[in-house]
């Protein structure tokens, strides 16, 4: 029986409401990807060029650092993955939280909150931090209201 782990990054609680929702339905495990240094309002001001998010955003190679790991990562075969849109992609600590593990012959199906933008090339993107065996799936933006029956129809695509 294959095992699901929901790992998310959420700097403002909307993705962590999106995650919780994933967890009850798939049954799966929580775990949230919390920054070593906290976010505050002030780093996320994406109209200053000088906020934290903006230079990491900027900086292809920036990897900003994990405060802790999730435990027994080996014993999942499918990992929801969440996180905020930001400058159409994933935040960095995402591709840090993927070159963190071997996530070899796994599934990871995303899922993501956004003011306005779609996934882009997010999930191409997000290829060049796992290894050439671990699928990535493009999965959906959970913003709003999150209705149940929905979102059980679009998680047993994946379970």
């Amino acid at each position: 029986m294959k095992k699901t782990l929901v790992a998310y990054f959420s700097a403002s609680g909307v993705t962590a409401g999106a995650a919780r929702a994933v967890a009850d339905v798939t049954g799966g495990d929580l775990f949230e990807i919390k920054p070593a240094i906290p976010y505050t309002k002030e780093d996320l001001n994406w109209m200053d060029k000088n906020s934290r998010s903006s230079v990491e955003m900027k900086d292809k190679a920036s990897r900003p650092e994990i405060a802790e790991m999730c435990e027994n990562m080996t014993k999942y075969d499918r990992i929801f993955l969440g996180f905020p849109i930001w400058w159409y992609v994933a935040p960095t600590i995402i591709n840090t939280f993927l070159e963190s593990y071997d996530f070899s012959e796994k599934t990871i199906i995303l899922f993501a909150t956004s003011g306005g933008s779609g996934f882009g090339k997010t999930a191409e993107n997000l290829k060049t931090s796992v290894t050439h065996d671990t699928i990535i799936k493009e999965g959906r933006l959970l913003n709003g209201y999150i209705d149940r029956a929905e979102l059980s129809a679009w998680v047993k695509k994946y379970i």
